[in-house]
């Protein structure tokens, strides 16, 4: 009896741990770096407002809290299951959404993108730009192979950032999020490594910009 070769892991394991999470520029003065403990007071904001609490249920949070939170982030980098940014988009640097890796499996080489932006920074196409950004990394530098984005169905908004992105709808899983309303259908968008560049479309750019979240990071 032959005994199958076992499958080598897509992406090896310490490729992220050996190396420092990196910055990413964006359109601008629009920036992605790694949350800091001073980025608690963005995050406190995110709780209180009622499409990020409906949408991507975080709970609620104190500066305290919120600081945990922050350093727990941190050491998933370091623990290589997940890469979670803060979007800047002023000269500031103050932190004005999320934009993550989450459910990360370098083995298997998958992971779902999360996000949310504070009402600030909605409606100019920064959501839609991030998440450009973070899959080319994924796929370029990190080499995984296959991203999926998930929403509600009645997240109209998300589901925009997702098509603009270059992710196309797959399918629809039924009642498959709890929110505070009920059970949610969610949307499946997907990409792979080999599909066609993340380069937009001209008219994607030129489309109604309604950018909000998906779903949440613990």
């Amino acid at each position: 009896m032959t005994i199958p070769k076992p499958i080598p892991p897509v992406v090896a394991s310490g490729r992220m741990s050996r190396t420092r999470q990196p910055h990413l520029a964006l359109t601008g003065t629009m920036r992605l770096r790694p949350w800091q403990e001073s980025d608690a007071p963005s995050l406190v904001r995110s709780c209180q407002d009622p499409d990020i609490q409906h949408w991507n249920r975080p709970g609620h949070l104190t500066a305290d809290t919120a600081r945990e939170k922050i350093a727990r982030w941190n050491r998933r980098w370091q623990d290589e299951e997940a890469a979670v940014w803060a979007i800047t988009l002023t000269d500031s640097s103050t932190a004005a959404g999320l934009i993550a890796l989450a459910d990360l499996d370098l083995a298997g080489g998958s992971a779902e993108l999360v996000y949310w932006l504070l009402p600030a920074a909605r409606g100019r196409g920064a959501m839609t730009e991030a998440t450009r950004t973070v899959s080319r990394w994924a796929f370029d530098t990190l080499q995984l192979h296959r991203l999926r984005i998930t929403h509600s169905v009645a997240n109209n908004a998300s589901c925009t950032v997702a098509t603009q992105a270059g992710f196309p709808l797959e399918g629809t899983m039924r009642s498959a999020l709890l929110h505070a309303d009920g059970w949610h259908d969610e949307h499946l968008h997907a990409r792979v490594r080999t599909d066609l560049d993340l380069s937009p479309p001209p008219t994607a750019l030129l489309r109604g910009r309604t950018d909000d979240g998906a779903a949440s990071v613990a």
